[in-house]
């Protein structure tokens, strides 16, 4: 079960290095506009914003990579803390943006569903 925990907590991490990839590198191309819904008069009015939101998304992504790591190597109390960490406050963004925005719900349970899924799996895991 732990292992399946690390999965999910890796598969959101991809999802969250995407998540930097839109907000950051590609913010005002359509692809991004379509994800997120906005005109082009808004990206280019929010860039800058986006583009430091997308790198809070890569750094936890990297956070959650790196705990996978290191359990990997051998040292589960650190790793675990770290993709707890990762992913904690991943889908803690996630119900914020749920709670703060009736009409980005649907985007908050995409962003969240994974990370809240492998925090579950993962202390349950780790609890047997």
């Amino acid at each position: 079960m732990i292992v399946i925990g690390y999965v999910l907590a890796a598969l959101a991490a991809g999802l969250h290095v995407f998540i930097f990839y839109l907000e950051s590198i590609v913010w005002e191309g359509p692809q991004a506009r379509k994800v997120f819904g906005t005109t082009a008069e808004e990206a280019a009015s929010t860039k800058s914003l986006a583009f430091n939101q997308g790198f809070y998304n890569l750094f936890l992504a990297l956070a959650v990579f790196a705990g996978i790591i290191v359990a990997g190597c051998g040292e589960q109390a650190i790793g675990a803390t770290l993709v707890f960490t990762g992913v904690g406050s991943m889908a803690a963004a996630a119900a914020v943006l749920f709670l703060s925005s009736a009409e980005h719900r649907g985007a908050a349970i995409r962003q969240g569903g994974l990370p809240l899924l492998a925090l579950i799996v993962l202390a349950v895991g780790l609890a047997l």
